[in-house]
């Protein structure tokens, strides 16, 4: 006679840093990150702008306050929820889609589609990257542009020491004004360009005491000037140029951003539009 085991749970999910918005919001709100530039072409953009990956509204809000008709998507509820309750406050009460920016479908079509803050690098395979890409070029208007920043995997960066324990921040908590500290123990898979990231955010008491850590794991996949080059080219968009800093400059060092810009063919038969390359 056959006896019967319990049925498992299956595992809890191992938690992001992108769970609890509040949370984010005590390093992050404030976060001036490529502001200027993205507001910037936001309010020339001439239609409506999606913000993919928009978290706490770090960008849109901004936006808004611009008068920029501009929507939200983000794949994490915390963080759709934190904005949701930031712009009811600034009292704005702007569309909000809860998705993937891989696999995302939307009824409108957009004049600027941006993905801010290093967002793009959360696609860890090369069908991720193109999915995302290619869900961006169809929501976009003719000749309408993606943008988005990421970092060029320098030398110094990814030659780290896996497991090496570092202190990327501390600041006083913007409503105790105790310390807060966040901690980032990377590890390096460098044939499939990936970086493992054990992040502790910690809460200390006027004495410098330990009294709360949060801890979260998250992955990100590095890219290369040319791999983004033809990624952007199978991808289908028209024309695209590939920036060192928010600035304008252009990527020549590897201590620099990488700011891409890609548009769509403003015509089917526009041949400047639909000759792919750097410009």
């Amino acid at each position: 006679m056959k006896t019967s085991t319990p049925e498992q749970s299956p595992p809890a999910a191992e938690a992001t840093p992108f769970d609890d918005g509040a949370l984010y919001d005590v390093f992050f709100e404030k976060f001036d990150l490529g502001l200027d530039f993205y507001l910037g072409l936001a309010q020339a953009a001439g239609g409506t702008v999606l913000d993919v990956a928009c978290g706490t509204g770090r960008i849109m809000l901004p936006c808004l306050k611009a008068g920029v008709d501009v929507e939200g998507l983000d794949l994490f509820p915390g963080m759709l929820t934190r904005l949701r309750q930031k712009a009811s406050a600034l009292g704005f009460d702007p569309p909000l889609h809860q998705a993937n920016m891989a696999t995302f479908r939307l009824p409108r079509s957009y004049a600027l589609i941006m993905i801010t803050f290093n967002a793009f690098v959360h696609n860890l395979t090369t069908d991720d990257q193109l999915a995302t890409l290619g869900a961006c070029r169809d929501h976009l208007l003719p000749g309408g542009l993606l943008v988005f920043d990421t970092y060029f995997p320098g030398l110094a960066w990814i030659a780290q020491t896996n497991g090496t324990r570092e202190m990327e921040m501390e600041i006083p908590h913007p409503e105790t004004g105790l310390p807060v500290r966040i901690w980032d123990t990377r590890t390096f898979d460098r044939v499939q360009q990936l970086q493992h990231s054990y992040n502790e955010i910690e809460m200390l008491d006027i004495t410098g005491k330990v009294v709360a850590t949060y801890p979260s794991k998250t992955t990100v996949r590095w890219i290369y000037k040319a791999e983004m080059e033809l990624l952007l080219r199978i991808a289908g968009f028209a024309r695209w140029r590939i920036l060192g800093g928010f600035d304008g400059r252009p990527l020549l060092h590897e201590n620099e951003a990488m700011i891409v810009q890609a548009w769509t063919a403003s015509s089917p038969k526009s041949k400047q539009d639909t000759a792919p390359g750097c410009h």
